[in-house]
């Protein structure tokens, strides 16, 4: 599918971008086992979000998988996207961040999406990748109640950034401490007339898969 149908702005100045999908969790709070096998629009939800990566402008994506990582595989066809597996992925999303940056093609920039966020369009996507600048990081963002607007995911780290996001990955935290440590860098993207940024975690947010 042609991302530019999805009327965005495609212009990405800067190295092409590998889409990330962390889906290595276990799905513990939910209680229904990994949420990449969640049925969603007729799919897998790591099946869907995959190709939302691709079909909004990502070069190519690069699928994180962990927790029953096997049946993972059986139960869904991922086409032609990268599959990789973190074997410590109980130890927390570091080891999924860092081993998805590593199967990524060198040279590319990053676009880290979570399995979880099953409001994500491939026209936020496209805006970010639109959006983004060399040498920064670009953030999809909602406003809060007050308005101001919160750091959320998909998160890109230009080309120039990877490694060292990767190394300052620890526990279940991924990124955050690099993004903490280089507010400096980050430049926000408000999606929210595009897609919803709400996280699937808990049983009463089940109604994220109706779309």
């Amino acid at each position: 599918m042609d991302p530019r149908a999805y009327g965005e702005d495609m212009t990405q100045s800067g190295p092409p971008t590998t889409g990330v999908l962390l889906a290595a969790g276990a799905g513990t709070r939910l209680g229904r086992g990994p949420k990449a096998l969640l049925p969603f629009r007729g799919r897998t939800l790591v099946e869907v979000l995959a190709d939302t990566l691709f079909d909004g402008g990502c070069r190519e994506v690069v699928v994180v998988l962990g927790a029953e990582a096997e049946q993972v595989r059986s139960a869904t066809d991922l086409g032609t996207h990268t599959v990789v597996v973190n074997p410590g992925w109980a130890r927390g999303m570091a080891g999924s961040f860092r081993a998805g940056i590593d199967a990524a093609t060198p040279g590319n920039s990053i676009m880290v999406a979570l399995v979880d966020q099953p409001g994500l369009t491939p026209t936020a996507v496209s805006r970010l990748l639109g959006s983004h600048r060399p040498g920064r990081v670009t953030a999809a963002a909602y406003p809060d109640e007050s308005g101001r607007l919160k750091r959320r995911h998909p998160v890109i780290f230009d080309v120039g950034l990877r490694s060292e996001a990767a190394a300052a990955a620890h526990g279940d935290t991924g990124a955050r401490s690099f993004l903490k440590a280089h507010p400096g860098l980050v430049d926000l993207v408000d999606c929210s007339d595009l897609c919803s940024g709400e996280d699937l975690d808990t049983k009463d947010q089940l109604h994220l898969l109706d779309g």
